[in-house]
């Protein structure tokens, strides 16, 4: 508590107000319903659900309405939300290949089982605003498929390469990994704790240290090997019955990308994996993740480590989650007047004994 700044209830409260006032905006203008963020900006709201390590669409909503837009914010209502909730118990990992795809590309090859499935994507959109929204507030749309996917013969593609042993096996040890939301991060971290942190971390931070791994600041050249867009079933044993019920259906991004590894002396040449896998639509964040987490590998591969910031786990891992870092970084905005005060005396008797010197 500082000292300094008792007193100032009634700053903060005045303050508090003047939020609520500039949340609200103009009285004439209709609120916003959080069904209405939940439908029309998915696609922050799968940020959020993402980064805050909560799948629930409507409260991912209501986080964004609260926070007045700010997405990071938003995220903190969610990770201080989920604090409170009891854990009841873990899934059965989920089965990305059984996935109701709405998305589904492939940079390696091109026919692949199932089709390629462009979806809903800025990718091949202008870049230029429409006016129309403007407008009347509406676009017109055709007729569509289902726009929660379809159950495809959907499987990995990556899996094509591993038959012919041209890429190194996804394995699995069976072990459980470590829960990073109920313990602290210890460094050097598994891989299974480095997805987990980068699958909450900054969009923005990861989309940096995945493009600099692409301008050569790491062994990093890949290609989209596949990245798909769906809802999963989400399964839960109940130990009364003795099997697995499902519980939910959730929407997920999966990234694989295929990476050039050159082989060792107890190797042989063969392609190796990035990975990222993220809640809803979340595409440049699980392509972003894929890319470092292939450079955090370069010592389990037996690669040379350059020197480049996204193959150091401890700064990518320590400074990757937004919310640590936000702390961190606004509360220099807070009063530190006694701290200040005691470096301007330091500074005035310092600059008073040169003076004297002189």
């Amino acid at each position: 508590m500082y000292v300094a700044v008792k007193g100032g209830e009634r700053a903060i409260d005045a303050a508090h107000d003047w939020l609520g006032r500039a949340h609200r905006g103009p009285q004439e203008q209709p609120a916003m319903d959080t069904a209405q963020i939940r439908d029309q900006m998915a696609l922050a709201v799968a940020r959020v659900m993402a980064e805050g390590s909560l799948y629930d669409p409507d409260l991912a909503a209501l986080a964004i309405k609260q926070a007045h837009g700010d997405l990071i914010e938003a995220i903190f209502l969610i990770r201080a939300y989920r604090t409170t909730l009891p854990r009841l118990g873990a899934s059965e990992p989920v089965d990305t290949a059984q996935m109701r795809v709405k998305r589904r590309v492939s940079a390696t090859f091109k026919d692949i089982p199932g089709g390629q499935i462009l979806g809903p994507t800025f990718d091949y959109t202008h870049r230029l605003l429409d006016f129309r929204l403007a407008a009347d507030g509406e676009l017109p749309v055709g007729p569509a498929a289902s726009d929660t996917g379809a159950a495809l013969n959907a499987p990995h593609v990556l899996g094509f390469l591993n038959r012919d042993g041209l890429i190194e096996d996804a394995e699995d040890d069976g072990a459980a990994p470590p829960d990073l939301t109920r313990e602290p991060m210890e460094l050097p971290a598994d891989r299974a704790l480095r997805l987990q942190a980068l699958a909450r971390g900054d969009e923005g931070f990861l989309l940096g240290m995945a493009y600099s791994t692409q301008r050569g600041y790491a062994r990093n050249h890949a290609f989209v090997g596949e990245l798909r867009i769906g809802m999963v079933p989400v399964e839960l044993e109940i130990p009364e019955l003795g099997f697995a019920i499902e519980i939910a259906e959730i929407e997920l991004t999966e990234c694989e990308t295929v990476n050039q590894f050159k082989g060792s002396k107890s190797e042989p040449a063969q392609f190796t994996r990035g990975y990222g896998l993220t809640f809803g639509q979340t595409e440049r964040k699980a392509l972003s993740m894929a890319l470092v987490d292939r450079a955090l590998r370069w010592d389990e591969l037996g690669e040379d480590n350059q020197g480049a910031p996204a193959q150091d786990q401890e700064f990518v891992l320590s400074h990757c989650d937004n919310i640590q870092a936000t702390g961190f970084l606004e509360h220099i905005k807070l009063p530190h007047y006694v701290d200040f005060q005691a470096e301007l005396e330091l500074v005035r008797r310092l600059r008073a004994g040169t003076e004297d010197a002189a």
